[in-house]
């Protein structure tokens, strides 16, 4: 199924907004849905946050492939605002961006900057498509890069799916030099999501509880981007 992030936040406004949560989070009323567009591969979406804390990094990445065939195609999960806010912020040559999906984002940006792309699972597609692009298998909470390697780092709609969230932003920072930029998106925390997801953030304060401050962070900002939230913060 082929929708834009567009048209998906309406859905979202539509599902988690408009309708009560004590219905919205039941099982019987998302079965349905959810077998209409998940068929045989629902039991992972039913699951998945009841098991998520306890399984293995190598059990984790093969629900993801295991779900792959099912989850919403589309190019990339960035709003068009958001794209353009990122573009606007870029410090610096060296770029790698974290959870680069189908390389959507890191080829706008290797038009203008040397850009590396990372992801838990790297497609044939993506190589092929992309060849001028490094990329790099790997998992967001053990980056293979060194400290401050990359004057800037992107990282859109991924913390969201990860399992410790906290490993992951250390990791984002340890391989900054310059600028971090985070994306993530504005949801409500619901049991059965259309999505792999573990964390929520539904208000502007959401995400920075999880950044808290250090000596080393001169600068910090957030702020809602057409209907996702934007943060960046400056070494």
């Amino acid at each position: 199924m082929k929708l834009s992030r567009n048209i998906t936040l309406i859905i979202h406004f539509i599902l988690n907004e408009c309708i009560p949560p004590y219905i919205r989070d039941k099982k019987w009323f998302m079965w349905l849905p959810f077998k209409l567009l998940f068929n045989d591969k629902a039991k992972y979406f039913f699951d998945f946050k009841d098991n998520a804390g306890q399984i293995s990094e190598e059990e984790f990445q093969k629900i993801y492939e295991e779900t792959s065939s099912v989850h919403i195609s589309r190019e990339t999960d960035l709003n068009n605002e958001c794209i353009k806010e990122i573009e606007n912020n870029i410090v610096g040559e060296k770029v790698l961006e974290v959870g680069c999906g189908k390389g959507f984002l890191a080829n706008i940006l290797s038009k203008k900057y040397n850009v590396t792309a990372s992801d838990l699972i790297i497609s044939h597609d993506l190589i092929r498509t992309y060849p001028h692009i490094r990329v790099k298998q790997a998992n967001i909470q053990n980056l293979p890069f060194e400290n401050n390697e990359f004057d800037t780092v992107v990282c859109t709609h991924t913390l969201e799916h990860v399992q410790d969230i906290i490993s992951a932003i250390s990791e984002l920072r340890r391989v900054t030099k310059r600028r971090l930029i985070v994306v993530v998106p504005k949801q409500r925390p619901y049991k059965y999501t259309f999505d792999l997801h573990l964390h929520f953030f539904p208000y502007e304060y959401s995400l920075p509880n999880y950044f808290r401050p250090t000596k080393e962070i001169t600068k910090q900002q957030v702020k809602e981007v057409g209907g996702d939230f934007y943060y960046q913060e400056d070494k």
